[in-house]
Parts: C-alpha cells; structure tokens; sequence
C-alpha cells in the first residue's frame, strides 16, 4: 500500500512515541507483509477519541501502526451531554473506530459538574477521569491524545492571556500521567491540516463542534459566548500570522517546546532543593499549625528563579491557592526581611519569619502567638 506524506509522518511520530514507552515492535513476524493478529496479552492502546477529525484521524493511525507492531489497538469516546445530539454523535465515531477494526471500543456517559473553574475546565476534569478509570480498567498500557501543533499554539496563546511566568508558554506536554494512566500526544508535530488530510485520503467522515466556529466565514469575529480557544482559532491567529507574515503556529508551537526544556530543568532543580531546605514541623509547631519550615537563610543563597519557584511548590503542595503578588510578598520575607508580617493566604492561612526560619501556618493568630 502506497501512503501520503501526511500519512507517512503520522505513522513516524506515533511509532517514535510508543517506543519511547518500550511499546514498539512486539515479534519479528509482524514485520513480514500479511494479516497478523495481535497476540491476546500484547500491551493494549487507547485512543481517545470526540469523533472531530484529529482524533479519528489519529485513531487511523493507531490502528495502522499496532498492525504493524503487533500491539491490541481500541478507542475510548467520552460523551459530556452538553451538545445536542451528543449520543448519537459519540454512537457514530465509534462506529467508524469499529470499522477501522479497533477493539475494544467503548462509549462512556459522564455529568459534568459545575465549578468556578468554568465549562470548559469542569468537562476536561470529568474527561480525563473517565479516560483514566475506563484505560486502567482495560488495562492499557497508554492514551493517545489528538491535539496537533495548532492546539498547542492557541494552547500557548491561552496561556499568555490567563496566566503568566514560564508556565504560560509552555504549552501542553508530549507525555503526562493523570490519575495512574501515561498519556502520550503523538501528533504535536502535525498540523490540523495534515489530520484532514487523513481523514479524507481514507474516507473517514468526522465531526465539527459547532462551538469551534468552523462554520463562520473567515474575517468575521466570533461572538464572545463561544470558547475562548475557538476565537484565537478563528480570529486572533490568522491575525497574527497576517500581521507577522509567517507562520505563528510553528514559532508558538517551537517556543513551547523550548520553553518546557527550560522548565523542566527548573523543575529538576527545584525538587533537589525542597528536599534540602523544607522541613516538616515538629510535633509542637503542628500544634500550634504550622504547616512547613522553610530556611530562610539557604533560600537567600538560591538564585531567583528557583527561590521563587520553589516558595511557588511549597504552596501547592499544601493545597493554598496564591497569586504572584502573594509569592513576591513570601519572598521578600527571605530576601528583604525587616520586621515585617508575611502574606496571608485564603482560609486564613500566613507566613511568617522567625529568625532563620519561615514559618507556613494554616492559623491567622499563629503570628501573634
């Protein structure tokens, strides 16, 4: 069989990918032409599949590439009920994965709660939940994740109008681990038109959300009610790529990928000095609630990136939610310490500085004590 280009590179990226996890070839004979059939405990992938044409395009691939490499191949679609229509929509791609011959291949209802966190965030959490529960359930060794170089440049773009510091730029992760499951996005070095082209040189028919705009006329603006993804789809990247007069989404795309070398990195070093310079309190100081004992005096000697970062970890790892301004304040309290109280925190949590010591306190009055 003769593939595109665009098939030829998809293959490539998934194949690099899955044997980056030890997931490669399985047995010499699958390198031979003919029909083999994967044996009964060869490790099982997953795709996840919303039936749009990334991931049924992935979903081709995956099964194209585990034929190859004698690896069991199935899908899993995630029906969030909030478009109409939405279980016919997910009934429909999963026909399409059991044409393709994928198996196992499973539809899963979920609710979506409402948070603070907003739609969008609350159908993500209730995504990755089902995904995880029904890939560990099964087995799988990993989930694939469709999203392509132009989710991750709006991803990045979101991530600059939401949010600052490095983090912002990174983008999403070529692997990541949620809820005890891999996940891998083999297809960041792929373009969406890249996954329509697979979709149509294999006469795959797939989906649109109609939340992604794709309906509307190019240089017309979306209406704010949609997602904030869809307008940088639709409105703010074709600008940018007019106003620069290249291709932005390779340039965000490249950024993210040497921004997360630089984080992970930090990251690395981060996690070294927590174990050095942060201290469980002592049977007394939880008593009277603290939390954590920083060492002010080797924090000073670090350099600002990782002090910061590191303040940042302590934080999180404690479940309190900050703001830069709050970790700048936490930091003064090493650097620029005269006397003064430390930030406070939600649920009354504070920080504060005794001679060589922070304290990270979950009790207002801890300070006056």
């Amino acid at each position: 069989m003769v593939y595109s280009a665009e098939m030829k590179k998809a293959v490539g990226l998934l194949r690099s990918n899955l044997d980056r996890e030890g997931l490669g070839l399985q047995d010499r004979r699958f390198t031979h032409h003919g029909v083999h059939r994967p044996d009964s405990d060869a490790p099982l992938i997953l795709v996840a599949c919303s039936g749009g044409r990334d991931s049924l395009a992935l979903a081709c691939v995956a099964h194209l590439v585990a034929d190859m490499t004698g690896l069991r191949c199935g899908a899993l679609l995630i029906d969030h009920g909030l478009v109409p229509d939405s279980d016919r929509i997910a009934e429909r791609a999963a026909g399409t994965c059991r044409e393709l011959g994928m198996d196992p291949v499973r539809v899963t209802r979920v609710k979506v709660p409402v948070t603070s966190a907003g739609p969008e965030a609350d159908a993500r959490a209730a995504r990755y939940q089902a995904l995880s529960e029904q890939a560990l359930g099964l087995g799988a060794r990993a989930v694939l994740l469709a999203h392509t170089r132009d989710d991750q440049a709006e991803t990045v773009l979101i991530g600059l109008i939401r949010s600052q510091g490095l983090e912002a730029i990174t983008g999403m992760a070529r692997r990541v681990e949620r809820r005890g499951m891999c996940y891998l996005r083999p297809f960041l070095d792929l373009d969406r038109k890249d996954t329509t082209a697979i979709c149509r040189q294999q006469g795959i028919a797939w989906w649109d959300d109609p939340t992604n705009g794709d309906d509307q006329p190019a240089g017309s603006t979306l209406p704010e009610t949609l997602p904030l993804r869809s307008r940088i789809r639709h409105d703010l990247l074709p600008a940018l790529n007019r106003f620069a007069g290249r291709d932005m989404v390779r340039r965000l795309a490249l950024g993210a990928d040497m921004a997360r070398l630089d984080q992970d990195y930090l990251d690395s070093q981060v996690d070294g000095l927590f174990q050095r310079l942060v201290a469980c309190p002592d049977t007394d100081q939880k008593a009277e609630g603290v939390l954590a004992c920083l060492d002010a005096h080797g924090l000073a000697d670090c350099h600002p990136a990782l002090r910061t970062r590191l303040l940042a970890q302590v934080l999180t790892r404690l479940g309190i939610r900050f703001t830069a301004v709050q970790v700048r304040a936490l930091d003064d309290l090493v650097c620029r310490w005269h006397g003064q109280q430390g930030p406070r925190f939600p649920s009354s949590h504070t920080a504060i500085r005794k001679g060589q010591v922070i304290l990270i306190c979950n009790d207002g009055d801890h300070a006056h004590r």
